[in-house]
């Protein structure tokens, strides 16, 4: 199974849903990445999602320091994940990582941007100047390493325009890397666990390009943007105390742009609403809601009020897709 340059996956590709499948496909790909490879230095812009450290995690198996990885903090990601990036391949892999706080330069450009598309292009265009930043700073890449998963093949073409670095100035003329552009999702997390990389990193759920930008919904403000960083992590920690985390496919916060009238230690507030969704679905086309135990969706009420600044409020969202989509943005 080499390193292909045609977008069909092979007939003959049996889907990888056992370990020693797995493994069968990180020896060929290891062998695969080091004759195509050399001794050549390869980028990788490391989100921390599941497709980008696998590919970082073949990478590093396969070449080593050769791989230099990127990974940049727009401001956006859920609470906890640089440093999971960081602590992952950094300290226990070995990795050679570029760590860019970039936070404060994409939620300047952000500011008083109200509508969603604007947001998407601001978010993408000022994440490849980044990453082309850096790029420039190193010496001897000639390689440009990417997730690519064969549903993002099918759907778009050969690049993850969604979150890729495909825009790169054509001074940066790397050749393209894409080692598990024949597998589904499924196939990428059954390999993660095979690499050794965490669980809570290989399953964990999609997660939209802009990151919390879209779930930051209307202008994105920092303490508002903080607000659904904090009662996203309040949900995610009590799903997994409630053995949801892996049964339940996607739930997340969101925290719309108007506030409403509370009750809070005996004194009336003017606060925002936090919203909660959770959704299943098999392809992502439609979703039905998640049936919640009511007692759990009180103690996370009970929770995000009192634990998240400027919250009074919390709402869910039971609203399938369609007429909704998954996303508010």
């Amino acid at each position: 199974m080499s390193v292909m340059s045609d977008n069909v996956r092979p007939a003959s590709m049996a889907r990888i849903t056992t370990p020693a499948l797995a493994d069968a496909f990180i020896g060929e790909q290891v062998a695969a990445l080091r004759a195509r490879l050399g001794g050549k230095r390869v980028l990788l812009a490391l989100s921390g999602g599941v497709d980008s450290s696998v590919v970082a995690a073949l990478l590093i198996r396969a070449v080593g320091r050769q791989l230099v990885c990127v990974h940049v903090n727009h401001g956006l990601l859920r609470k906890g994940e640089p440093e999971q990036v960081v602590r992952v391949f950094r300290d226990e892999l070995g990795a050679e990582l570029i760590y860019v706080d970039a936070a404060d330069r994409f939620l300047d450009a952000l500011s008083g941007v109200a509508e969603p598309e604007r947001k998407r292009k601001i978010i993408g265009k000022l994440f490849i100047d980044v990453f082309a930043e850096e790029a420039k700073k190193l010496d001897g890449i000639e390689f440009l390493a990417q997730g690519t998963i064969y549903p993002d093949i099918l759907e778009s073409g050969p690049i993850k325009s969604h979150h890729n670095v495909g825009g790169l100035p054509e001074e940066l003329n790397f050749a393209l890397v894409e080692p598990i552009r024949f597998l589904y999702k499924d196939e990428v997390r059954v390999v993660g666990r095979q690499l050794g990389l965490p669980e809570g990193m290989v399953s964990r759920q999609p997660f939209p390009g802009p990151g919390l930008g879209v779930r930051c919904v209307g202008a994105i403000t920092r303490d508002r943007l903080e607000a659904v960083r904090e009662s996203d992590a309040i949900l995610r920690e009590e799903f997994a105390a409630a053995g949801l985390a892996g049964k339940v496919w996607q739930y997340f916060t969101v925290v719309p742009d108007f506030k409403t009238t509370g009750v809070t230690d005996g004194k009336r507030t003017y606060a925002w609403p936090v919203v909660i969704r959770a959704v299943n679905t098999v392809d992502a086309v439609t979703a039905e809601v998640a049936e919640l135990d009511f007692a759990l969706v009180q103690r996370i009420v009970r929770r995000i009020t009192a634990e998240v600044p400027g919250v009074n409020r919390v709402l869910w969202d039971v609203t399938p897709k369609p007429s909704a989509t998954i996303e508010w943005e």
